[in-house]
């Protein structure tokens, strides 16, 4: 892990107020909602041997949401995905690498300033099993691979009631280490804890499998079984997977 607090200070990133005036180009153009704005710049940053390691910076102002702790005020989404966070990590559930979290009041706004590391070399799971150019993709057993180094992240974070509550392949990214992958699960604005896990099961597998119609019912088993943990389905998880067939078919209609 960097210390980061270092590697901005000797990128003279200081403080709140640097991060929040540093000039560079928008990653992604500013989401203007809920009476505020958010937006996403990438930048380099040198590292103590020299090395250039590159950091996302979202920076947001009046960007609220409300919570049942804050049913007026509500709190900055960044807030919520910093809380999820540290909630994953303590969890060892893979996501982001926090490089840096603060809030201010500013003339009357509320701004908020998440950073994490850069992903480099992971790919989203959607881009993956659209595109099979990675040379271990091209087998069956590569795919495989991938599918279980998923299913068992997700399970994982299930066992402990965590619920990402908006599940694309794009929010789960891989990367490969030689026959095996590396999980990580990004975009935890939205994630929450649920008392029952099964809630948590069926929303989060409904919304995958709804936005995977391109893999096979071979990936999508093979999938599912590493999941559960199981060779053969048990009546039970049998029962599960009909549960989230019966929920795509109700989100259809």
């Amino acid at each position: 892990m960097n210390n980061w607090e270092a590697i901005l200070k000797s990128n003279r990133l200081f403080d709140f107020n640097s991060l929040w005036s540093y000039k560079a180009d928008w990653f992604e153009e500013p989401n203007i909602r809920r009476g505020g704005w958010s937006g996403v710049v990438k930048i380099p940053l040198e590292q103590v041997d020299d090395s250039p390691v590159f950091i996302f910076i979202k920076r947001q102002e009046n960007h609220m949401s409300r919570t049942w702790r804050h049913p007026i005020s509500g709190i900055a989404t960044f807030q919520k995905e910093f809380d999820n966070l540290k909630r994953f990590h303590r969890y060892k559930i893979p996501t982001l690498e926090l490089v840096y979290f603060g809030t201010r009041s500013y003339n009357g706004n509320h701004q908020a300033i998440i950073a994490t590391k850069d992903l480099e070399g992971y790919y989203p799971l959607d881009e993956l099993f659209l595109n099979f150019d990675l040379e271990i993709l091209k087998s069956w057993q590569g795919r495989q691979n991938l599918l279980k180094a998923a299913a068992k992240v997700l399970s994982r974070m299930h066992q402990h009631h965590l619920q990402h509550n908006s599940l694309y392949p794009k929010h789960i990214f891989a990367k490969p280490i030689g026959d095996s992958w590396d999980i990580r699960i990004i975009d935890l604005e939205k994630a929450k804890r649920r008392f029952f896990k099964s809630t948590a099961i069926l929303r989060d597998l409904g919304t995958l499998r709804r936005h995977t119609p391109n893999w096979t019912t071979k990936e999508q088993i093979t999938f599912f079984k590493a999941y559960v943990g199981e060779f053969k389905l048990s009546s039970e998880s049998k029962k599960l997977w009909y549960q989230i067939q019966d929920r795509i078919l109700s989100k259809s209609k």
